[in-house]
């Protein structure tokens, strides 16, 4: 494989493993990383993902930009506009649709918390991963550096990097990486809110595990959840977000164990215990009384319950 990818206690890592060719998304590596994604998503044992780059030098070094060698000019350039025009069904763009079927296969979102431990530069397409698919990123201080770089190639680039540049940081910052195309280092990446913490270098996994083993023991079924919420539904109005929150929120306390184990294990001032455990449909409430009504009600009005 062109990453390596393992298991161990409930957390996934994925490690682009080509330094020598800047730990590119070449076709291989955007294959084999479209299966690890598509297999943490599957195994209910994950609960969280690291992603990082082998070395110190590069995270992600962009896209494979050689066309294949068999091709001449006319056909690349004719096929790029049949991928416009005439995109292959399964595709975003002609980008094959992996685990999302939004965001194409190896830049996905996945509904599990992904953590960037940024070891070198993130450029291009190495940008993009960064800000589609992870949520939690920590970068080294000595290493890490971060580049659109495609505008000074003449392109506004394929993927979804400027639309995602402009949707989570602050409307100048994201103008001045987008029309400047000029690298900028951890802290400033920090400074804009790229990323959430900038820590030494031999330091970096560590981090980026100690973060992960916290969210390994949250209830996963809620975590996943959480996520979800916040990535399909936090750009609706208020009133509807809020809605669909309280929806999933009743789905959670309803058919998960850990919604029940939450709350015992607070009032009983003990640490609780959350498995993503799903709960069995039981049978219908008994009718209440007719003299139970009044004081159900006047519990239920105060919201004492």
């Amino acid at each position: 494989m062109a990453i390596d990818y393992e298991k161990r206690d409930g957390v996934a890592y994925i490690t682009l493993n080509n330094p020598e060719k800047a730990n590119i998304l070449d076709k291989k590596t955007s294959d084999d990383i479209s299966e690890a994604w598509i297999d943490l998503w599957e195994d209910r044992e994950v609960r969280c993902a690291i992603l990082t780059g082998k070395g110190d030098r590069h995270f992600c070094g962009g896209h494979n930009l050689q066309p294949r060698p068999e091709l001449s000019d006319e056909e690349r350039e004719m096929l790029r506009a049949q991928r416009m025009f005439w995109p292959l069904s399964g595709t975003v763009y002609g980008t094959p649709t992996g685990v999302d079927g939004r965001m194409g296969d190896h830049y996905p979102r996945v509904w599990k918390p992904v953590i960037a431990a940024v070891n070198g530069w993130a450029a291009g397409a190495g940008l993009y991963i960064l800000l589609s698919s992870t949520d939690i990123r920590i970068a080294s201080a000595e290493h890490a550096r971060f580049k659109f770089a495609l505008l000074s190639q003449g392109w506004v680039g394929n993927g979804p990097g400027a639309a995602l540049l402009a949707k989570q940081l602050r409307y100048i910052d994201a103008m001045k990486i987008l029309l400047t195309d000029e690298p900028f280092g951890a802290e400033e990446a920090l400074r804009i809110g790229l990323v959430n913490e900038v820590v030494p270098h031999d330091q970096l996994l560590e981090r980026a595990e100690a973060m992960a083993r916290h969210i390994v023991e949250m209830p996963p079924v809620a975590v996943r959840m959480m996520k979800e919420f916040v990535v399909r539904f936090g750009d609706l109005p208020t009133d509807q977000a809020w809605h669909v929150q309280n929806l999933m929120n009743n789905l959670l306390i309803q058919n998960t164990a850990d919604g029940e184990e939450g709350r015992r294990a607070f009032n009983e001032k003990r640490k609780p215990n959350f498995t993503g455990a799903l709960r069995k449909r039981g049978e219908p409430f008994d009718e209440v009384p007719e003299e139970d009504w009044d004081r159900l009600d006047e519990i239920y009005r105060s919201g004492e319950y």
